[in-house]
């Protein structure tokens, strides 16, 4: 098959070839240079014309198939589907590296998690409450200890989104994973260990405050709590960036 495109042409070796591979097939794809149902080069073609393995193109295939941009077919190969625009939603990890698109997830999970805290208030049980406090007790320690408390602040939200009984709001937290967490990914500059110390005992009282109208019932105020809580969080890598900025 011929294979003019510009990206059929040979990686660099500095990078992941399977990451290369996958992103400069995604981009040919997405910009229309491989129109849908069209067949893609056989293996042992993206192999000579790549200069990579077989293992990454069967890896890079299998990624571009989980994104929706590829079909397989039995004995026929790798075709560009159909109807690529249809992927399924996903957040980049490596995009969570921006401060802006963090702020970006924690809008999304104010509108999600302030209705999954009013759902598990009106659904908890007691195994539910047992969770979230063993998590609450979790962060505590962590904080004695001067750690960020990443694991537990988590494990909270998780147990929060497992309390909706509705398996979709954990499954939502559990796909953005520890992402969720700012901390885990952002760094900043303009804080030092006393403000992080701080700013996280005011994060345990705002996670106690949304176990306390939770456990009570309280749908309403347990969406506002949520939704006070995770504002702050805005709020505040908002204030650090431009601190940061200031400083260099």
């Amino acid at each position: 098959m011929p294979t003019t495109s510009s990206a059929f042409r040979p990686l660099r070796p500095p990078r992941n070839l399977t990451s290369e591979l996958i992103t400069r097939l995604t981009d040919e794809i997405t910009a229309g240079n491989l129109a849908p149902g069209t067949r893609l080069p056989t293996e042992q073609e993206m192999m000579a014309t790549f200069g990579v393995s077989r293992t990454v193109v069967r890896e890079a295939i299998a990624v571009l198939r989980a994104e929706g941009l590829v079909e397989t077919r039995q004995g026929s190969g790798a075709f560009v589907s159909v109807d690529p625009g249809r992927r399924p939603f996903r957040i980049d990890p490596e995009g969570l590296q921006s401060l802006a698109e963090v702020l970006n997830v924690m809008e999304l999970r104010i509108a999600v998690e302030s209705e999954a805290a009013g759902l598990a208030a009106e659904r908890r049980t007691k195994a539910d409450l047992a969770r979230m406090d063993r998590t609450i007790a979790a962060f505590r320690k962590a904080i004695e200890r001067g750690e960020t408390a990443v694991d537990a602040d988590y494990d909270f939200h998780a147990a929060i989104g497992r309390a909706t009984g509705n398996t979709y709001f954990s499954q939502f937290l559990g796909f953005l994973g520890r992402f969720i967490i700012p901390r885990q990914t952002i760094h900043v500059d303009a804080e030092d260990a006393d403000s992080r110390r701080q700013y996280l005992e005011g994060v345990l009282k705002e996670h106690l405050e949304i176990r306390r109208t939770i456990g009570d019932g309280e749908m309403i105020a347990a969406r506002a709590a949520m939704r006070t809580h995770l504002e702050h969080g805005v709020q505040r890598y908002k204030r650090l960036a431009g601190q940061s900025a200031a400083r260099r």
